[in-house]
């Protein structure tokens, strides 16, 4: 009765440990997948400009991300955050070969995550607003779209509003994987 007792409690360690592993390697995907989408963001909104022609070749319009300060700031942002999710790999990579996190790092884990995504949501919500300013305009503030003129401008700042916001998704994944990784301990 002992010696049954004794595996079937070595088979659940074994059991354990193989899930905290799979939860790393989880972790790790998800941190490559959230810094693809926030880098290609901040890649794509930096470098977003367009210039138009205005009845003669030397008098032109243009419209660049960094004429807007919201946009600046997403960049910024999305920056930041992928900084912050290369540095966080070699931590994921830690938890994998070592499979058993403290409940303090987890602590601490959490904690950054969701300052992160908090920054990433404020960029991401703020250039949402100008992006959608820009698409449908505001005829009571004789704010008139500009995504007629400017289509390709309005294009990639959508798209790059689009990643961001799988970052987010991705960022919330993540919490709630340190989340239960914490409970687990």
């Amino acid at each position: 009765m002992k010696a049954g007792a004794v595996e079937l409690g070595h088979a659940s360690k074994v059991t354990q440990r193989g899930v905290n592993r799979g939860m790393s390697i989880l972790d790790l995907f998800l941190r490559i997948i959230a810094i693809i989408a926030t880098l290609g963001s901040a890649i794509a909104m930096g470098t977003t400009n367009e210039t138009l022609p205005f009845f003669t070749q030397f008098v032109r319009f243009r419209a660049k991300y960094s004429d807007l300060p919201t946009f600046t700031f997403f960049v910024v942002a999305n920056a930041i955050v992928s900084a912050y999710l290369v540095l966080s790999l070699g931590m994921s990579i830690f938890h994998i070969m070592r499979s058993r996190a403290q409940a303090r790092l987890l602590m601490y884990t959490i904690f950054w995550e969701v300052a992160m995504m908090a920054l990433l949501t404020a960029g991401a919500s703020a250039s949402a607003a100008i992006v959608y300013l820009a698409h449908k305009g505001n005829t009571k503030t004789n704010w008139f779209p500009i995504c007629q003129q400017y289509d390709s401008f309005c294009h990639r700042t959508s798209g790059s509003l689009v990643g961001s916001f799988i970052g987010i998704i991705f960022f919330i994944l993540l919490v709630l994987l340190s989340a239960l990784a914490l409970s687990r301990r």
